[in-house]
């Protein structure tokens, strides 16, 4: 009897192990519904990434019936690490400007999204001023308005400010941040987007949760810090990611034009491979900017959710401690049934 009591114990708890029709048919239209992603990253990604590595590894000519490949190995890497002299400080002056200004602007989108979240009559028109740059400067566009100074403030409104940062700070960080004050007008047009996603974000928060902190007397400030931004914590990190994607990839990267000089380059030293090597080391910075930002500001595992996935694991253990203790007893009948048998 206890045997079988035993089993039927083990058969329950195996069910509630194994999943049920309903959550392997949601699967199953999961992964229905990003099959487009999946085939389009497979087609337009991979081979275009693969055939990139393949590229950097070779030194690449152009000749009348078509490319010329030499097997290089890492040397267009090797190349660009101890010989460039524009590569390097280029990518350097990227990372700091990066970090400094993606901040600035994420901070300033959420500050104009809190703002236009208020019940403030015209809201729709602000949206849209906020929006409009997005449209406007996006393409060749924005190269136009640089070039007849409409993205940056005059040497003259920023010289005391960039004199007394440069009398504070190392020129390696001083020339990145007076950059970012010479185009501030240019960092606020990048912001359209990250204010609708602050937007979207403020909006799905339940209003009883400010009236219920105010009646227990917690402030604006407080309800700001407890509630609000805890809440937009996940789109926070979306607008960083998304921040760092869309300046890495402008037209007005000077990496990007170093890049294309370097493909189109006619020398035997540079070209297709020296440009794709170019590019992944370019890759790799973004992408440990990009985990940067994501190790701060991912968001914690709930206490709950820790406590059940404990739970989860001590019950697994109390499973193959059963399993085991079966298998043994099972054993020991075998050999005093043999013992009998003798």
């Amino acid at each position: 009897m206890s045997k079988k009591k035993l089993s039927k114990e083990e058969k329950q708890r195996l069910k509630q192990i194994k999943p049920g029709r309903l959550t392997k048919r949601d699967a199953r239209m999961g992964v229905l519904f990003v099959s487009p992603w999946i085939l389009g990253m497979a087609l337009f990604l991979a081979y275009p990434m693969g055939a990139s590595f393949y590229y950097a590894l070779n030194n690449i000519r152009m000749m009348p019936r078509g490319m010329m490949f030499t097997f290089a190995g890492y040397g267009n890497f090797t190349q660009i690490l101890l010989s460039d002299t524009e590569f390097i400080p280029e990518l350097v002056n990227y990372v700091v400007s990066t970090v400094i200004s993606v901040p600035v602007i994420v901070v300033f989108a959420l500050i104009i999204a809190i703002m236009l979240n208020q019940p403030i009559k015209g809201k729709g028109l602000f949206r849209l001023i906020f929006f409009l740059p997005v449209i406007i400067v996006s393409g060749p566009i924005i190269g136009m308005l640089n070039d007849e100074g409409a993205g940056s403030i005059t040497a003259l409104d920023t010289q005391a400010i960039t004199t007394a940062i440069q009398g504070f700070l190392p020129s390696m960080l001083a020339e990145p941040i007076s950059d970012l004050f010479e185009n501030m007008i240019t960092m606020l047009w990048y912001s359209g987007v990250q204010i609708l996603i602050f937007l979207s974000g403020l909006q799905k928060i339940d209003r009883s949760m400010y009236e219920a902190a105010k009646i227990d007397g917690g402030s604006g400030w407080e309800c700001f810090w407890k509630i609000t931004l805890p809440t937009i914590k996940p789109m926070i990190l979306l607008c960083l990611v998304y921040t760092v994607v869309f300046i890495s990839n402008n037209d007005q990267n000077t990496i990007i034009g170093l890049i294309q000089t370097s493909m189109f380059s006619g020398t035997k030293e540079k070209g297709y491979g020296y440009a794709s090597a170019m590019a992944w080391l370019y890759s790799l910075v973004v992408l440990i900017i990009v985990g940067l930002f994501a190790l701060l500001f991912f968001a914690k595992k709930d206490v709950y959710e820790k406590q059940v996935k404990k739970a989860k694991k001590q019950r697994k253990k109390e499973e193959r401690e059963v399993k085991r203790i079966r298998r043994r007893s099972a054993r020991n009948a075998a050999k005093q049934k043999r013992a009998e048998a003798k």
